[in-house]
């Protein structure tokens, strides 16, 4: 990438991140992390109370892009081909016809993913990892651009179902929206009348750019040294005391290309150690499994991140070459 190109990439970042910030107020941040998934390209999982805009922010990200959508209610009694799509035999023409699931559109809104029983949220699993679906034996890949946004609420645990580890793997980021501040509480309070925000909203860009972009912060350059201090992150989550399973090698590869897309957004050529730190926490907290014994202590798998960024000590600056 060259210094030009990371000039564009932020300038357009920006744009959509002003639009998306239309319908989500005062929680920039957050959509800048949510598009920044977008382009690494990766999934996301928003876990939050209920009423904090979690469906505001996955739709008016959807609207954003000229791309199609769809919205998937997961309930208890939702089965695995209400996802994926089903095979039906047509009597007319005596074949089967592969009847496509709402999975298959540039955004799906999984929303309250963990109503559904584990079977019908293991139907996510191939769809999200290698962007097809498999039905009877026969593979039917997806749109391109894919990402899948879903929610879920952290404070009622009745009739859900956690999501397994494998499958929170699959999600390149977990964020939280919180509560907007009182600016923006006062903001949000004098449109009551208006009940969606991103229903106003238009495209800021098409498909193909949002392709062309991530092509691009591919091209953003990785200095072996922060490489090897991503490296040495992931191997020191595996070796804390508290925690059962680390970082796999999956969530050190999302981390390296979120932070390849977060350098472009700031307008650089480069990833810096700060990017590292940064995104760390956002792409691998959700990937902790901690011993039993350090949930009870009340340890958090975000004061063991807090403590390895503080004793991993960061590669040096050096000079860039443009």
């Amino acid at each position: 990438m060259t210094c030009e190109q990371a000039r564009w990439f932020s300038e357009t970042f920006a744009q959509l991140v002003r639009n998306v910030g239309q319908a989500v107020l005062g929680k920039d941040e957050v959509v800048r992390l949510v598009l920044t998934a977008m382009l690494a390209p990766g999934h996301v999982l928003l876990e939050d109370a209920p009423g904090t805009g979690k469906t505001s922010l996955a739709r008016a990200t959807a609207a954003t892009v000229q791309g199609s959508s769809t919205r998937i209610q997961f309930t208890p009694d939702l089965l695995p081909s209400d996802v994926t799509g089903v095979t039906i035999y047509e009597q007319s023409t005596r074949t089967f016809e592969f009847h496509q699931g709402p999975v298959f559109a540039n955004f799906v809104l999984a929303d309250e993913i963990n109503r559904a029983s584990p079977k019908t949220q293991s139907a996510m699993l191939e769809v999200m990892e290698e962007g097809r679906v498999t039905v009877d034996g026969i593979s039917h890949e997806v749109a391109d651009p894919f990402m899948v946004i879903a929610t879920q609420n952290p404070l009622e645990h009745a009739g859900t179902y956690r999501l397994p580890e494998a499958q929170l793997d699959r999600f390149l980021m977990k964020l939280s929206l919180g509560f907007p501040d009182h600016a923006s509480s006062m903001q949000i309070l004098a449109g009551a009348a208006l009940r969606d925000r991103s229903s106003r909203l238009g495209p800021r860009i098409a498909l193909h750019a949002v392709s062309d972009m991530t092509r691009l912060a591919e091209t953003v350059h990785v200095d072996p040294a922060v490489l090897a201090y991503v490296s040495r992150l992931m191997e020191e989550t595996r070796l804390a005391p508290e925690v059962r399973a680390g970082v796999s090698i999956r969530g050190a590869l999302g981390l390296v290309r979120a932070v390849k897309v977060w350098a472009a957004a700031n307008g650089r050529h480069f990833v810096t150690p700060d990017d590292v730190k940064h995104l760390a926490g956002h792409v691998w907290l959700h990937r902790f499994v901690l011993e039993s014994e350090a949930e009870f202590d009340g340890v958090t798998a975000q004061a063991i991140m807090t403590r390895i960024l503080r004793e991993v000590a960061a590669p040096q600056a050096r000079q860039q070459v443009a």
